[in-house]
């Protein structure tokens, strides 16, 4: 299993704009209409990765319980397909109902969003304010696969519930550690 760190943009920075097709509803949407009225998560995940499989229970149960508070969550996949055919949308369709997400699941097919994030594994999260500017990115918590921790969204959930407060998010914040991003060879 590779361990590919987060790249750590940098705090502040406004979100990237993008429209993508979601493998859920069908549907071509754009950051403009997934934004949450109190912020957004922005996460990059796969199907096969066994850091987001570790981690899927809670991101359903986040993505349940944040959305009611006003944050949105969104998760892309960027993985070439060709080269990691689990990947595919027709099966990101499928883990997204399988795994309880009350999200939408997009594809970014060019790879150009996980660029423009500089987003570097999977998973990888980025929590943005009302504004879509950068207050959170890193971990979702200590919890990897085999380590024996438990899986709580402690680090994302702290960040949220700052922001849903009112109060300074840390700066001190650990990058995320998982499967590299699959880009195209070229």
């Amino acid at each position: 299993m590779a361990r590919t760190p987060s790249n750590m943009l940098p705090l502040g920075t406004e979100a990237p704009d993008f429209s993508l097709h979601d493998t859920v509803s069908e549907q071509t949407l754009s950051l403009q209409e997934l934004k949450g009225e109190k912020g957004t998560v922005i996460m990059f995940i796969c199907n096969h990765c066994p850091f987001v499989i570790h981690v899927n229970p809670e991101l359903a149960r986040l993505g349940a319980e944040y959305q009611k508070r006003g944050i949105a969550f969104v998760a892309i996949s960027s993985n070439d397909v060709e080269n990691y055919p689990q990947d595919a949308p027709y099966l990101m369709t499928k883990v997204a109902k399988e795994a309880g997400y009350s999200f939408p699941y997009l594809y970014d097919q060019t790879q150009q969003v996980a660029k423009a994030y500089d987003a570097a594994c999977t998973p990888d999260f980025y929590l943005f304010d009302e504004a879509l500017k950068l207050v959170y990115r890193g971990q979702l918590d200590d919890s990897r696969p085999g380590n024996g921790l438990p899986l709580t969204g402690g680090d994302l959930r702290n960040a949220m519930e700052h922001l849903l407060t009112g109060k300074a998010i840390p700066k001190n914040q650990k990058p995320s550690i998982g499967c590299n991003i699959k880009w195209f060879s070229n």
